[in-house]
């Protein structure tokens, strides 16, 4: 159970209704402090829509600090929206391989983007990550990669301590790819 109210737009005054037009359990928690609210959500619309990262690469990244962080509520939701996007089912599996050391069917590029997410989740990526990255992608693809990873960290920890609870929609994407204890 959440530790701050769920709010509906009806709570708020007119000009931070927009902030609501997700009902999502996270948005509707962030709005008792709409600034912050407004300023989370700008980063993460530009992370969707702006980033010049390839979308999969983007929610396999996300999707990987979902899963390092063992949260039902970025890992749910990231599993749905990456569908979207072009992540697999088999990417999903081959993540969680992945992460644990296995073989799987990640290419090449994929497998570097989860390494160097795992490195900014630990604290920082490499220098040496870093330089195979560049190889591949662009500066600008560089700064989005970096901003996102860092970004989803503060979302994983946000959830964490706000305890926002999964909404009953999500919940069949941890039923088919749960999270370990």
């Amino acid at each position: 159970m959440a530790r701050l109210p769920y709010l509906n737009p009806e709570d708020l005054a007119e000009a931070d209704r927009p902030l609501l037009k997700r009902m999502i359990t996270l948005h509707r928690c962030l709005v008792n402090s709409p600034g912050a609210a407004r300023a989370f959500s700008g980063l993460g619309q530009y992370i969707r829509y702006g980033a010049k990262l390839d979308p999969r690469l983007r929610e396999l990244a996300i999707l990987q600090i979902g899963w390092l962080a063992r949260s039902p509520y970025e890992w749910s939701h990231h599993i749905k929206i990456g569908h979207d996007f072009g992540v697999t089912d088999a990417d999903i599996e081959a993540l969680i391989a992945e992460t644990a050391g296995q073989p799987n069917s990640l290419e090449p590029l994929a497998k570097l983007v989860l390494k160097a997410t795992r490195e900014v989740h630990a604290g920082g990526m490499s220098a040496e990550t870093f330089a195979e990255l560049q190889v591949h992608l662009t500066n600008e693809q560089m700064v989005d990669l970096t901003v996102t990873a860092a970004f989803y960290c503060a979302v994983v920890r946000t959830l964490a301590s706000l305890a926002i609870d999964v909404e009953p929609d999500y919940q069949p994407y941890l039923d088919r790819f749960p999270l370990p204890a």
